[in-house]
């Protein structure tokens, strides 16, 4: 990223006040309890079963465990799992899985 980049992200950051979501493409992660997760967003599912579910994000993945797991709905820019959810783990880029 060019240093006139950073220095228009942040300025529009900073006049503007948009949520770091918007301004760097980084997930909303929403959980309702035990029983609902919406992931804003996301890249596409990787691997789906109902105990194990694997989202691509812009920087990394999103593993979610649990039982009964099922994709209430899926659009381009989220996702919304209902189920009884045990574990999320977030891997970024540059670490291992």
């Amino acid at each position: 990223m060019t240093r006139i980049s950073r220095r228009l992200r942040k300025w529009t950051n900073e006049v503007l006040d948009l949520p770091q979501d918007v301004l760097q493409d980084l997930p909303r992660i929403t959980m309702v309890g035990n029983k609902e997760l919406s992931v804003e967003n996301h890249r596409g599912v990787r691997y789906f079963s109902e105990n194990r579910m694997i989202l691509s994000l812009s920087e990394g993945l999103l593993e979610v465990e649990g039982s009964g797991l099922m994709i209430r709905a899926i659009l381009p820019q989220e996702v919304m799992i209902e189920g009884i959810i045990v574990n999320i783990k977030y891997t970024g880029m540059g670490e291992s899985s």
